[in-house]
């Protein structure tokens, strides 16, 4: 058995259980398959709202259950800490250019060098000007440095 979120071209979403991924296809092939708050036919499945278990940290009750929560109260700490391993990521695998961002990525856009992993600064001119030659890039905030990690 298989259990999808579904939602309605008007927005209501609503669960849909199915013998396989094939008998919800048929189903909406058919016809068979509508909203029910408002009937219409116009359905396609969704992304489903995720658990995420918390890790037992040595010395905090090893071997105890904490459970998962689909929003735990502490999901600021969460994506504060996936922030902080991304930007050590990026930190780590990027050459860091400064303020010369816009020039290095023309650079290896056109060819002049070789293709790499780059972080840097760029102004809002440089932006539009790298969008205007077509260079794809992504521009995001990461927090300050992150507090080590300590053993104790």
């Amino acid at each position: 058995m298989k259990v999808f979120d579904l939602q309605c071209a008007n927005g209501h979403i609503f669960e849909g259980w199915f013998e396989s991924e094939d008998d919800f296809v048929e189903q909406k092939e058919s016809g068979l398959l509508s909203c029910p708050v408002c009937e219409t036919q116009q359905v396609c499945k969704i992304l489903s709202p995720i658990a995420i278990k918390k890790a037992t940290l040595p010395g905090s009750g090893a071997g105890k259950d904490t459970g998962s929560a689909k929003y735990p109260a502490d999901s600021a700490e969460l994506v504060a800490d996936m922030l902080h391993k991304i930007k050590k990521y990026v930190d780590h695998h990027f050459d860091d250019v400064g303020c010369d961002f816009a020039r290095e990525a023309i650079k290896m856009h056109y060819g002049v060098s070789e293709l790499r992993s780059i972080r840097g600064v760029s102004t809002p001119e440089e932006d539009k000007m790298l969008q205007k030659e077509g260079v794809n890039f992504a521009k995001i905030t990461l927090p300050g440095k992150h507090e080590p990690e300590s053993d104790a």
